[in-house]
């Protein structure tokens, strides 16, 4: 499994093939997934060869807008069966990465430890400092594809997001679910007003 060839392969793609509309799905968003995921991995201590799994679900997750921005999570399973053979991967192993990337596709459906790791690192940004920094690029991206066109119905969107998610691994549990409540409330404020 080289999983450095496979990080430079993907990253390379995601660099020249992404759209400049993704000013949420950008490259950025994989980086701080796959830092997240690592993160997440140490402190939940997860295998080192587990750990290479995840960090490769990571960098394939969002993939799929190199080809189109429907279904975007079976379109980064074709990429990865296709180039991770390439780079040592076997068809089980694949297909593990697959589970992870399938997990993050909203409503989150992990079925296993790993795949809730992806999806908290996935979301990570609901319960950080940074979440109207990340949320606004978010809300321009939708902007831009047309899904929506006022600030009102993207608070309502979030406010709505925000009351169904939830962290799933006892390290996100206990560093982000407090502050994502405290967003939600903020928020149910805010458009309470209007």
């Amino acid at each position: 499994m080289n999983y450095h060839g496979a990080k430079a392969f993907i990253l390379d793609k995601l660099q020249y093939e992404l759209s400049d509309q993704l000013t949420y799905h950008g490259i950025h968003h994989t980086l701080d997934v796959l830092y997240t995921t690592d993160e997440l991995c140490y402190l939940e201590k997860v295998s080192p060869y587990h750990t290479l799994l995840l960090k490769t679900a990571a960098l394939f997750h969002d993939s799929g807008f190199t080809i189109g921005n429907l279904n975007h999570e079976e379109l980064g399973c074709t990429l990865a069966k296709k180039h991770l053979p390439h780079y040592g991967y076997t068809t089980s192993q694949i297909e593990m990465i697959c589970g992870m990337i399938m997990a993050t596709k909203i409503p989150q459906t992990p079925k296993n430890f790993l795949e809730k790791i992806l999806c908290d690192a996935d979301l990570d940004y609901l319960g950080r400092d940074d979440f109207y920094d990340i949320g606004h690029t978010l809300f321009e991206e939708l902007k831009s594809y047309q899904v929506l066109d006022n600030e009102k119905d993207w608070n309502r969107i979030q406010v709505s997001f925000l009351e169904k998610h939830q962290f799933l691994t006892p390290t996100n549990i206990r560093r982000r679910a407090g502050r994502k409540q405290r967003y939600l409330h903020e928020l149910k404020e805010l458009v309470a007003t209007y």
